[in-house]
């Protein structure tokens, strides 16, 4: 096993094993444990519990996941083997509904499927060993480029916020909002990075502020009511964080509390940085009011962390995993293919075709 997080594979295949490779992130930082699931139903609950987790993440775990369903089918008839293919899509569809790169990531491999059904269903398989592959390599490249674009907008020494856990480990390398901190620490750049520790499920205190110190970037752990604070004692200079869905007017989904810094960053004029992938694009949801927000177990908030309960026996729960950041909060959404700004609808209907 490496000594550092970041040498070990967010997501992989071992197509030999016929296994799905990931570290399981609900162990992390205590303990750095790497899962091979080989059942569909072991792919399903590791998405839904989030082992394996973040937008980025949760696309190329599905198209290996999608692959190996289709690799196990045994029958040469094209027919049998779409319906086959279309059930397991389905169910690994179901494991989460906000994160639009899962459906996205099943839904490209459907098409390459659809696009090659005059081959044999040997040769389909092939092909989608090789898109499920070309999908993680493309993850890595465009979170690079995400990066390298968010560092046109940053100076060396700047204090930087970010929240919940748009990192290497929500992605197959760089991250998204820390691409930039990761890119930067490599030129000397500096940054001082405030990690927000995201109730319920810690993932800036167990995930980000774990992989960033183990960059050696400066790092510093608060609980998400203290942002606020350090943005009024100046000691932030820009937020930048991930993203789950991007809707059609500029909307973003990401994980609860997001919204919560953007409108502190706006009350103290602080840019406020949303770092997606294109691929997080949504055109066919319209604003952030159509977007299927998941709710999780009550117990993440009253008995998860605690030894003993730290809540009244019964008490009612409201638990979204997400909240919406209204475009008008959102200072420039940084894509793979250039940074844009409002009016969201046209410019980002530009940035995906390339104008």
């Amino acid at each position: 096993m490496s000594d550092s997080i970041l040498d070990i594979e967010t997501v992989d295949l071992d197509d030999e094993k016929n296994a799905l490779v990931i570290i399981d992130q609900t162990l992390l930082p205590g303990e750095v444990k790497v899962l091979h699931l080989t059942a569909q139903n072991e792919i399903w609950e590791a998405i839904k519990t989030l082992r394996v987790r973040g937008a980025p993440a949760i696309g190329v775990a599905a198209a290996f996941g999608i692959y190996l369903a289709a690799k196990s089918i045994d029958t040469d008839d094209f027919d049998e083997f779409y319906k086959k293919f279309k059930e397991a899509s389905d169910y690994l569809n179901s494991s989460r509904p906000t994160a639009v790169n899962l459906s996205w990531a099943l839904k490209r491999m459907e098409e390459k499927v659809l696009l090659n059904k005059d081959k044999s269903v040997k040769e389909i398989k092939n092909i989608l060993l090789e898109e499920s592959r070309l999908i993680k390599k493309e993850d890595t490249d465009i979170c690079r480029a995400i990066g390298e674009n968010t560092l046109t907008l940053l100076k060396p020494g700047m204090g930087l916020l970010t929240h919940c856990n748009a990192g290497q480990l929500a992605t197959t390398k760089y991250g998204t909002a820390t691409a930039a901190m990761h890119l930067g620490q490599k030129k000397g750049y500096n940054f001082k990075v405030f990690c927000d520790e995201t109730r319920p499920l810690l993932q800036g205190a167990r995930l980000t502020a774990f992989e960033l110190s183990a960059a050696g970037i400066d790092t510093t752990l608060i609980c998400d009511n203290m942002a606020p604070t350090v943005m009024k004692k100046g000691l932030v200079d820009a937020v930048l964080v991930g993203c789950d869905r991007v809707a059609a007017n500029g909307d973003t989904a990401n994980k609860i509390g997001t919204s919560y810094v953007a409108i502190a960053a706006k009350r103290y004029n602080i840019p406020f940085y949303v770092c997606a992938p294109t691929s997080t694009i949504d055109f066919d949801t319209s604003s952030g009011e159509s977007i299927i927000i998941e709710q999780r177990d009550p117990y993440e908030v009253t008995g998860l962390w605690y030894e003993k309960p730290m809540a009244p026996e019964g008490v009612k729960v409201f638990n979204p995993a997400f909240d919406v950041t209204d475009a008008e909060l959102i200072t420039a959404i940084i894509t793979e293919k250039g940074i844009v700004r409002a009016p969201y609808k046209e410019n980002l209907a530009k940035v995906c075709k390339g104008v």
